[in-house]
């Protein structure tokens, strides 16, 4: 199985945060994925702050790769993200609301761990069924 599909299934599917550690070297860099401050996440440790938000606020997100191409150590995934937004992780009040938004990402691997990940997700389509 590859890294990404990995990182998805074990990290964001089973919502395993040790995953996290087990996958990503300690300094990796999220190109895309902000913190609470706006600043880019860099670090399994902030990585982890915004992975917990999330899982805290949907906690049966579940993503689905529809599509992977890999390139020597670099591989590119189109996602559809599914969710049903039952707690306060994000900072707004949970509607029990039904969340389904697309995304890519694309990351660079070094020895099996993920090293950078440039990701866009359609961050306009959730936020606008947050309301």
């Amino acid at each position: 199985m590859s890294l990404q599909r990995r990182w998805y299934e074990e990290v964001w599917n089973q919502g395993r945060e040790s995953a996290i550690n087990q996958l990503a070297v300690p300094d990796v860099i999220a190109h895309g994925l902000t913190d609470a401050d706006g600043q880019e996440i860099v670090g399994t440790e902030a990585f982890k702050v915004m992975f917990r938000a999330f899982r805290a606020a949907s906690p049966d997100l579940h993503v689905e790769i529809e599509a992977l191409i890999q390139h020597g150590d670099l591989s590119a995934a189109r996602c559809i993200v599914s969710a049903t937004h039952t707690g306060e992780g994000l900072g707004i009040v949970a509607k029990g609301n039904r969340l389904n938004f697309t995304g890519m990402s694309m990351i660079r691997e070094r020895d099996g761990k993920l090293v950078e990940a440039w990701n866009n997700f359609d961050v306009a389509t959730l936020f606008q069924q947050l309301q």
